[in-house]
């Protein structure tokens, strides 16, 4: 194994590295913000099979919507769609969900017109959610591990893709290299917050930095959307029923 390949591993990739722990206790948080998740019927825009099969517990029933097909059939419990977390297909948007979950995916949708969809599509799921995103001004870029990458030109952006060691997969060839870069958009707070305009952002921090954003909805801010302001009378109120105005 490479020098490179083993830093990676101890900071991002072993069970035991920096980013597992950190991973670890993000989870702790989605559980803290659904306490009823297990019994929840989740669908995960952008996810993949392998997360939710790391997890010691589950909700009841998962769907992962991804671009990509698993290479092994998804055990039970968790079900596979094929498609696009912009644009599923129109058999999802049956009302079956209680909760949207998303890990670092809409900084790779593709610009601002796809996160407004992805937003658009988090909402129309279900009534809660949780979606988090790398934030673009934490020094360290969480795909290369390469410090300030997300502020350099796209040029020297595929030169890193292309020859830093510490990269997920570093990229074959330039062409790779330029498709990589210019589909990682990473976004921050201010950005997070106009496409989840009702939800609460919330922030994960390594140190007194901030590490990630994550738009949250809960049961009690869906409810409380849910019900009359202070004042407000219903369509069947004694007052509208009698004509008076």
């Amino acid at each position: 194994m490479s020098v490179g390949r083993s830093v990676r591993r101890l900071m991002v990739e072993s069970p035991n590295s920096l980013g597992a722990r950190s991973r670890g206790r993000r989870w702790d948080r989605v559980r803290e913000h659904f306490p009823d998740i297990d019994d929840m019927r989740v669908v995960d825009l952008g996810g993949t099979v392998d997360f939710w099969q790391r997890l010691e517990r589950r909700p009841v029933h998962v769907v992962v919507i991804n671009l990509e097909k698993p290479a092994e059939p998804a055990p039970p419990g968790i079900e596979v769609v094929v498609g696009d977390a912009c644009d599923p297909p129109a058999e999802t948007f049956t009302g079956r969900f209680d909760l949207v979950f998303s890990n670092s995916v809409i900084e790779h949708v593709g610009g601002h017109a796809k996160r407004l969809a992805f937003a658009d599509v988090t909402r129309r799921l279900a009534p809660l959610h949780w979606v988090q995103t790398p934030n673009r001004y934490f020094p360290l870029e969480p795909h290369w591990l390469f410090p300030g990458f997300q502020f350099l030109p796209v040029s020297a952006r595929a030169s890193v893709a292309q020859h830093w060691p510490l990269a997920h997969t570093k990229s074959p060839d330039r062409e790779d290299a330029l498709s990589a870069t210019m589909s990682t958009e990473l976004i921050g707070r201010t950005e997070l917050r106009a496409y989840f305009p009702d939800s609460e952002i919330i922030d994960e921090r390594s140190g007194p930095l901030v590490k990630s954003v994550i738009a949250v909805r809960t049961a009690a801010m869906a409810a409380a959307s849910a019900s009359p302001g202070p004042g407000a009378r219903s369509e069947a109120s004694p007052d509208t029923a009698s004509g008076i105005r």
